[in-house]
């Protein structure tokens, strides 16, 4: 019989940390949280000290029965939860309902399921860290205060099924503040000039662009400016006035947290943040791999430290200097500055491999696309962040004639360091500058320059950008609001609400997310303001470490987000929210039917309900018409959920496909095109045309 009772939270660890352990030790899994505040009521007795009433969460019964058999026949239970608050929340929810105050009890985490990361962890047991729970505690009741006392106001005033939370409601400010900035941008006109140039002798030109004028101003704003420097350059002459070569370095970027894991699988990969925090879940659980069997692949993935491990960078460093050599090793990283290191949860390393030595190559037919893109990422930004900085040679030119001055630079890679095995192809520093890269060769000898031509472009300042989901959460960590853990969920939460929409990436508002945002800015503006939910942050983290109590941050919280609730009961007036009309017409009353949201998703509905109840089902248009009878192409789903693409008009029409239908034409046969992966290919087969395009969005 075993001995040693470890309970993790998800089952998938089970047989890979009982395989490291041994018949001395039985593994089981709680499935996550046991217990939590109740569902039907605010749960937290305002009127005694603010303490939580906690049950038994519905469905767990049989869990907590098996996990106390398994308690009875332990001498020593080591709860093993994530090693985080939420996971040290978990492990004292376990320690409340399992009643262990009379057994041998010790608390162990592991950053990563290996066989060395699970036996220290049974060295290294601890007690329970009670300032963490109190800090998971105190986030939690702040949510469940401001999502129950909220939401039901938000119910009664514009719709059922509405709700608010501390983070979603500010991720929801900061977009509708950013469609404001853009609706109210108003464009300014301005000019580029660049010379093209031929350096005599070469065949090869290049390009520089305006500098300053003979005046020394910097800009051209309109037209006739720019017309002016073209008359005066008509026969011009251009000299070199400044030739400077040097060389700079480029360092290897920091190993991924989970904000930048995110960012970085957004514009890669194109993930949702959701995709990308569930794949990296089963990384980090494990996947089996042939001759090694169920294998963890990554450390932890709820992190935003950039530490790591002495081992892991020694198990880099022998990798890099097999694989590549000495000299693309670095000097040791320091870890990312933060304006408050406490903001790093715990002792949390970065994101990074369990073992160096698994390369993506080598597991590629062990897991699933995503799993593999994914830890391809995820592997080669580890690799790189211990590799040596990328060195360029660099040289800048600023060329005259009339007073005028032009600026070109080039740069070609010296060494290529970290970039060996990691190209952030996001970056745009070194846009351009390749190109001008034989200037380097050519730098010594530039005598001559002969003018070609001048290339005058009118240009409008753009507004900003929307926002994406990787730039939210950029931003939202910039500005201290969220925790790793509560990046997907948050955004996850308002797509699903439809407060905000998802078009080609960009995040937009919806007529029901500007309403509930106006009322939250309207009458909770704490609650909302990104500086007061980011101090929050702060004094949640001092709870953790044990500086503030954490019924102190309630107690100061509850009573004025009482009283604003009140208020608005009263003087909010009821806001209607209209459905979004459609073309189609009942036929039933002969009105036009709008869309409605039900459990199983859109449908059509007559707005005369309930005189009227007829309904139909909503098949979204992709904007492609059909290629045998001119109807729209529409998704549609199989009766066992598949998606597949057909004409509005079936039956009468049989057109499907499963592959998307885009409105090009095939340039070979002129059929229909569909979306294949990263390519365009011919509906024809037999035609077998095929053309590169934009990965689709996931």
């Amino acid at each position: 019989m075993a001995k040693n009772l470890v309970i993790v939270e998800s089952p998938a660890k089970v047989k890979t940390i009982k395989k490291f352990l041994g018949s001395n030790y039985e593994v089981v899994a709680s499935q996550g949280h046991v217990r939590d505040l109740p569902k039907s009521q605010l749960g937290i007795d305002v009127e005694h000290d603010y303490e939580p009433r906690y049950i038994t969460i519905r469905g767990k019964g049989d869990i907590l029965s098996m996990l106390r058999k398994e308690v009875k026949k332990a001498d020593k239970i080591y709860l093993a939860t994530d090693p985080d608050r939420e996971g040290e929340a978990i492990s004292w929810h376990l320690y409340e309902a399992l009643k262990l105050a009379d057994k041998k009890v010790a608390r162990i985490s592991f950053n990563e399921i290996t066989k060395n990361a699970v036996k220290e962890s049974i060295k290294n047991a601890r007690e329970i860290d009670m300032n963490l729970v109190d800090a998971q505690q105190a986030r939690r009741i702040l949510d469940r205060m401001v999502g129950y006392r909220i939401s039901p106001l938000l119910w009664s005033k514009v719709k059922r099924g509405l709700s608010a939370g501390r983070v979603q409601s500010v991720a929801l400010r900061m977009i509708c503040d950013r469609e404001d900035e853009i609706n109210a941008f108003i464009p300014s006109e301005y000019w580029t000039v660049d010379a093209v140039l031929l350096p005599k002798g070469t065949k090869k030109s290049f390009v520089a662009h305006f500098y300053s004028d003979e005046n020394g101003k910097k800009t051209i704003d309109n037209a006739s400016e720019a017309d002016r420097l073209e008359k005066k350059l008509s026969n011009a002459s251009f000299t070199i006035k400044e030739k400077k070569k040097g060389e700079r370095s480029r360092k290897s970027p920091l190993p991924f947290t989970t904000s930048t894991l995110q960012q970085e699988a957004s514009k890669a990969l194109n993930f949702s943040t959701k995709k990308t925090m569930q794949v990296a879940q089963q990384l980090y659980e494990g996947v089996p791999i042939k001759g090694q069997g169920t294998t963890a692949l990554i450390s932890y993935l709820r992190t935003d430290s950039t530490r790591v491990s002495d081992y892991a960078k020694e198990m880099a460093e022998n990798f890099i200097k097999s694989a590549y050599g000495e000299e693309y090793l670095t000097a040791d990283r320091p870890v990312k500055k933060k304006d408050d290191e406490k903001k790093i949860q715990d002792a949390h390393e970065a994101i990074r491999p369990t073992d160096i030595n698994n390369t993506p190559a080598k597991l590629k037919n062990d897991l699933s696309r995503d799993q593999y893109r994914l830890y391809d990422l995820i592997w080669k930004r580890f690799a790189a962040s211990r590799m040596a900085p990328a060195v360029y040679e660099t040289l800048s030119l600023k060329l005259e004639a009339e007073g005028i001055v032009f600026s070109t630079s080039a740069s070609s890679v010296k060494f290529e360091g970290f970039m060996k095995v990691y190209a952030d192809e996001g970056r745009d520093d070194d846009s351009g500058k390749s190109e001008n890269s034989f200037l380097i060769k050519e730098a010594d000898s530039l005598g001559d320059i002969i003018f070609k031509e001048l290339e005058k472009k009118q240009h409008f300042t753009q507004p900003p950008a929307h926002y994406t989901e990787a730039s939210l959460v950029r931003a939202l960590e910039e500005q201290g609001i969220g925790r790793p853990s509560t990046y997907a969920p948050t955004i996850s939460t308002i797509l699903y609400r439809r407060y905000i929409l998802k078009e080609n990436k960009n995040l937009f508002v919806s007529e029901l997310g500007e309403a509930v945002n106006k009322i939250m800015v309207d009458e909770f503006p704490a609650i909302v303001d990104p500086k007061f939910t980011a101090n929050m942050e702060s004094m949640l983290d001092g709870v953790g470490e044990g500086d503030i109590k954490w019924k102190t941050i309630i107690e100061n919280f509850y009573p004025d987000l009482d009283t604003a609730v009140k208020k608005a009961e009263e003087e909010l007036s009821h806001i209607e929210i209209r459905d979004e009309e459609t073309d189609i017409v009942c036929d039933n009353c002969g009105r036009n039917m709008v869309i409605k949201y039900g459990p199983h998703g859109r449908f059509l509905a007559c707005p005369g309900f309930p005189e009227c109840r007829n309904t139909k089902p909503y098949y979204e248009k992709i904007g492609v018409k059909c290629p045998k009878c001119d109807g729209e192409i529409v998704i549609r789903m199989t009766k066992k959920g598949r998606r597949y693409y057909g004409c509005e008009n079936i039956p009468e029409c049989d057109f499907m496909n499963w592959n998307r239908p885009v409105a090009k034409k095939c340039p070979e046969c002129g059929n229909m095109m569909v979306i294949k992966g990263k390519k365009l290919a011919c509906i024809d087969e037999q035609c077998g045309h095929t053309e590169e395009q934009a990965e689709s969005e996931d």
